[in-house]
């Protein structure tokens, strides 16, 4: 079966798929080369996506193609209705990323809390113990804060599980009230929340959800972090709150365009940290992801039901 993989593998990815290689055959290639991208597209049966889009037209191009597998959850950068009509089945990875996605929203939660980058640049250039109140005056316990969850599934939930042991008081907002204790209304959240974090699908729904409105209902000296999808917020309201003293900080793994631009306004802040779309990216959550790959790609050699398609693919 030929599989094309659209990422670069280290030794242990390489090590993990070598025991399939009798009946597996992977073609690697790099986000960025287009040239070898549509090239093994014609020949592939199978393609492993991450995060460059699929667009109807690249899906035309590979007409041997019978699945495209999302390494991970968000399908918001595959043309699901082309694959449908072209009778290729999309399937995803919920759950499989979860951990590593939650720890890293802890992470960047405690990074702008606690001034990290700028306390580590400080150190660097060896200006010693910090001679102003700063730090005593802005720096958080997250134990000591109201974390706010905007979205409420696996990764929310484990991040809810994360704080409260550290102390911190938990709500969420859904959809709907879900019965649960801590639920309240998207308004009441975001005015009550030290810390606001963002666990969302990109959907027309949710696309700018986080706009100049919501960040007004923010406390000034609450921290945004979004480890979802960046179009969920608007890039520069949420700058001009930053900068004016609005929201004291946010941490920010996704963006509204990927890989983010040089002119994006919030590369020049200082209570912002940045990371680029690499909260899920462990060594732990690609063994899951390639566990749950080559076993699809096995129920597709052995013509049985596949895991989690999100699609109907026409003639299937």
């Amino acid at each position: 079966m030929r599989v094309l993989a659209h990422f670069i593998p280290g030794p242990k990815v390489s090590a993990f798929v070598a025991p399939e290689s009798d009946w597996l055959d992977i073609r690697w290639c790099a986000a960025d080369d287009d040239a070898t991208f549509y090239r093994e597209l014609a020949e592939a049966e199978v393609l492993w996506h991450v995060l460059r889009p699929l667009s109807g037209d690249d899906l035309r191009r590979g007409p041997r193609l019978r699945l495209v597998h999302k390494f991970g959850v968000g399908i918001n950068t595959i043309d699901v209705d082309v694959a449908t009509q072209r009778g290729i089945a999309v399937a995803n990875m919920p759950g499989a990323n979860a951990a590593s996605v939650a720890e890293g929203t802890v992470m960047l939660m405690l990074a702008v809390l606690r001034r990290l980058l700028p306390l580590d640049r400080a150190t660097r250039a060896i200006h010693g113990w910090p001679t102003d109140p700063d730090l005593g005056e802005h720096c958080r316990d997250i134990g000591g804060c109201v974390v706010g969850l905007v979205g409420f599934g696996s990764i929310a939930q484990r991040v809810a599980h994360i704080v409260s042991a550290m102390g911190a008081q938990v709500i969420h907002t859904s959809t709907r009230d879900d019965g649960t204790p801590g639920w309240r209304p998207l308004p009441e959240l975001l005015a009550a929340a030290d810390i606001v974090s963002l666990h969302l699908p990109l959907t027309d729904a949710t696309e700018g959800l986080i706009d100049e409105a919501a960040l007004r209902q923010m406390k000034p000296e609450a921290v945004l972090v979004n480890t979802s999808r960046g179009p969920i917020v608007d890039e520069a309201a949420l700058a001009a709150a930053l900068s004016r003293g609005r929201l004291a900080g946010a941490g920010l793994d996704v963006f509204a365009v990927e890989p983010v631009t040089a002119d994006n306004p919030l590369l020049g802040l200082d209570n912002v940290v940045l990371t680029p779309h690499v909260s899920w990216y462990t060594a732990d959550t690609m063994r899951r992801y390639l566990a749950a790959a080559v076993d699809n790609c096995r129920r597709l050699r052995d013509g049985q039901a596949l895991s989690h398609v999100v699609n109907q693919p026409t003639g299937c």
